[in-house]
């Protein structure tokens, strides 16, 4: 079944690749996380994964108050392991 993925114009800002830096680090099994999100509606606290973490930023696989799927770097003091 093929999941909805959140619209370009609502999903979650997300930080460059000068921002999240380097090395990425991503895990053969997502770990389960809760994180702060960025909206152009405001912020948003979401579950979700962590597929991919440097020393400073984490991308997530969120999905939102919809069900639909999003992805985004953020902040790794936004992130908080379940």
């Amino acid at each position: 079944m093929a999941i909805d993925q959140v619209p370009l114009r609502e999903q979650a800002y997300s930080l460059g690749p000068a921002q999240y830096g380097q090395p990425v680090h991503q895990p053969d099994e997502a770990l389960a996380v809760s994180a702060w999100i960025q909206t152009r509606t405001g912020h948003h606290l979401v579950e979700g994964v962590a597929v991919a973490w440097t020393p400073k930023a984490a991308r997530i696989r969120y999905t939102d108050d919809h069900g639909r799927e999003g992805y985004a770097w953020v902040w790794a003091s936004a992130v908080v392991r379940r």
